[in-house]
């Protein structure tokens, strides 16, 4: 869901905290696959999205229109603010029906949905964002068909807007229960949802997944010589933490190291990246930071990069760009942030620094390039620990199992 946000550097100190977990839980359970040689029929499946933008949770939904129909599930998209997503999904194979929202509160469109529904013959829903999640309720009932959420990241700590994020909460907490099943992401996503009182009957982790990239893609990496590039990749807003990143890039320099920042990916405001621009001219940074703007090939972004950073301040779920770039061997400097922490081994795969520190974000970054670490080896465990846990397959395989028990339980009742 977009939300627009203020010009100045957030001062809002989003509630409620999210208590951390462990580095990696079980996915959902599988269901039992047919025998081999039985063929199941294939299940229709309508994903209601936001559409407006295209950056980590939109990726997540293209990569499952792509992925699910190796496990019986044929996808389709209905998109509630018709956008970036559909000039940008990779997902072409799969049907996208414009059933624009026009205002906030307009809630005639879930009749619209289920009439999709019921003629199109889906048989599930699948709702991404907290009023995708009120209107495709709404329509799964008309429409006499179950209903999954998909809790990307929390609803509560979205934006530095105290309105906004407890707007988009209750109307979560309000909704969630009467969905038939939800999936979170990451496990510390799991342990939120408890907390708004969802029943652990309904919440299944699923967690995010990649492609694997080929061998010609993935470069190996050796050491990195300066001059260094970090990339940071991100829908550019006042949770993302720019500001801390570029405090620490002319800390950073202060200590004659001689790195620059490709920042790819564009701003959620115009007011926003006036606040940005005029920060890095302040520094006297403009030379050594590239405004890259939006891409859709971000492994070929990363592919340019020694490093990546992701200083956010709160509100992540399982980050896709942090496996993106493990996928790539790319060392990442990450904050310890909600479902990141699950991503990233500290000093294994990466460096995980306190939200909000310049001085940690620089000398992790430091000690990255200046050869106390052995980077080829923390290069080579990101790949493999993106292959063990974070493939789009994985991620479709553990999510066909969800639908599978949704819709067995479904047909009992």
């Amino acid at each position: 869901m977009s939300l627009s946000v203020a010009s100045s550097a957030p001062t809002l100190a989003p509630p409620p905290e999210i208590a951390p977990v462990g580095p990696v839980a079980p996915a959902a359970p599988l269901a039992a696959e047919p025998p081999r040689g039985v063929a199941r029929p294939t299940v229709r499946v309508l994903h209601v999205v936001n559409g407006e933008h295209y950056s980590g949770a939109e990726r997540v939904q293209d990569l499952l229109g792509m992925a699910l129909p190796s496990f019986g599930y044929s996808v389709a998209f209905a998109s509630l603010k018709p956008g970036k997503f559909g000039d940008h999904r990779r997902s072409v194979a799969c049907p996208l029906h414009e059933v624009e929202m026009r205002g906030r509160w307009n809630l005639g469109v879930a009749r619209r949905l289920a009439k999709l529904v019921r003629q199109e013959d889906y048989s599930l829903l699948h709702a991404h964002t907290p009023r995708s999640l009120l209107v495709a309720y709404l329509a799964s009932r008309l429409a006499g068909v179950p209903l999954v959420y998909h809790v990307h990241s929390p609803a509560s700590r979205d934006s530095t807007r105290r309105l906004a994020n407890w707007s988009n909460h209750f109307l979560e907490r309000g909704c969630a229960n009467r969905a038939d099943q939800l999936v979170t992401v990451s496990p510390t996503l799991t342990n939120h949802m408890r907390t708004m009182g969802v029943s652990p009957d309904k919440l299944r982790c699923v967690l995010n997944g990649v492609p694997p990239l080929t061998e010609e893609e993935a470069r190996r990496r050796r050491k990195p010589i300066a001059p260094y590039t970090v990339a940071m990749v991100a829908l550019f807003r006042p949770r993302k933490g720019v500001e801390v990143l570029i405090d620490a890039l002319a800390n950073l320099r202060s200590r004659e190291l001689d790195v620059h920042l490709e920042a790819i990916g564009p701003f959620e405001s115009a007011e926003y990246e006036d606040h940005i621009r005029s920060r890095v001219k302040k520094l006297g940074l403009e030379e050594h930071i590239h405004w890259t703007g939006f891409t859709d090939n971000v492994p070929a972004a990363l592919a340019r990069a020694d490093a990546l950073a992701l200083p956010s301040l709160f509100g992540e779920g399982l980050p896709m760009v942090v496996l993106e770039a493990m996928a790539a061997g790319l060392p990442v400097v990450a904050t310890r942030c909600e479902g990141t922490t699950e991503a990233i081994l500290h000093r294994e795969t990466g460096f995980l620094v306190e939200p909000g520190s310049v001085s940690q974000l620089a000398d992790a970054l430091e000690e990255l390039f200046n050869g106390e670490t052995d980077y080829p080896l923390m290069s080579l465990l990101a790949r493999e620990r993106h292959l063990d846990h974070f493939s789009d397959q994985a991620m479709a395989r553990s999510l066909a199992g969800v639908y599978d028990g949704v819709l067995r339980q479904w047909a009992k009742k």
